[in-house]
């Protein structure tokens, strides 16, 4: 299985050629793949289909893909199994489709590597959106390995607390003189909230800064939540008594100093 492809637009065109991209849609009813499938091809992608696990196993194996929109219930091989093999390999992008009694499915899938997930019923033109924006983050350029810095030493990033360097330029996280691998939506969100230390951020004002979109309430909680929880198992000393990403009991997070 191949890594997501991008391709470079002019600054005012998306960071990927849509005729150039390619979206596998997983799901074992019909008129939900119809539906999504048609949207994603007025939207100018390529859209592949299959309506269960093992298909969909077979077409990851052996064609490129820049995305994947998978639903949870699946017969053959189930949705989080699938998300699982997937994150083996692969950063491809994933999206998850769920009910709302999925909850806990939805939490495990994003704890998995999942990028996003969409509840049904939903809309197709968020879930276009969200498309989009995962697509976006998938084509920034990767992180260089720590030690790969060779710019001149006034030009390199200083540490945000004396412990956590957060370089912009190069996508880069060092933690105690230890690189970190964070996925694009980790980076953004730890970003996001070192450029403002000490300021209170709710889950849904994160949802527009960093995923770019509203949501629901509901979803945003697990989404932020999670990926919360995903950023301090990589850059807290104790995630369970975190020092520099705070929550703020009833309002949201913050990043202290």
């Amino acid at each position: 299985m191949s890594d997501n492809r991008a391709a470079t637009l002019s600054p005012e065109a998306d960071r990927y050629d849509r005729c150039m991209t390619t979206i596998l849609v997983v799901d074992d009813e019909p008129m939900v793949r119809d539906v999504v499938a048609r949207y994603l091809t007025r939207e100018g992608f390529t859209v592949i289909e299959a309506g269960d696990g093992l298909h969909a196993r077979d077409i990851l194996s052996t064609t490129q893909l820049d995305l994947v929109v998978l639903d949870l219930m699946l017969p053959e091989i189930g949705g989080l199994d699938l998300c699982r093999w997937i994150r083996q390999s692969s950063s491809l992008p994933v999206i998850l489709l769920t009910a709302r009694s999925e909850e806990p499915d939805r939490i495990v899938g994003l704890e998995l590597g999942a990028d996003d997930y969409v509840t049904k019923p939903f809309s197709p033109r968020e879930l276009v959106a969200r498309v989009r924006s995962s697509l976006r983050r998938a084509a920034l350029p990767p992180s260089p390995a720590p030690e790969a810095d060779l710019r001149p030493e006034g030009d390199r990033p200083t540490p945000s607390d004396g412990r956590v360097i957060v370089d912009p330029v190069t996508r880069r996280v060092i933690v105690e003189d230890r690189g970190v691998e964070l996925t694009a939506r980790e980076f953004d969100l730890l970003a996001f909230l070192v450029d403002h230390p000490g300021r209170v951020f709710t889950r849904g004002q994160l949802l527009e800064h960093v995923w770019g979109f509203e949501t629901s309430f509901d979803t945003g909680t697990a989404t932020v939540t999670v990926h919360v929880r995903r950023l301090r198992e990589k850059v807290e000393g104790d995630p369970a008594n975190p020092l520099h990403i705070q929550t703020v009991r009833g309002v949201g997070y913050r990043f202290q100093p």
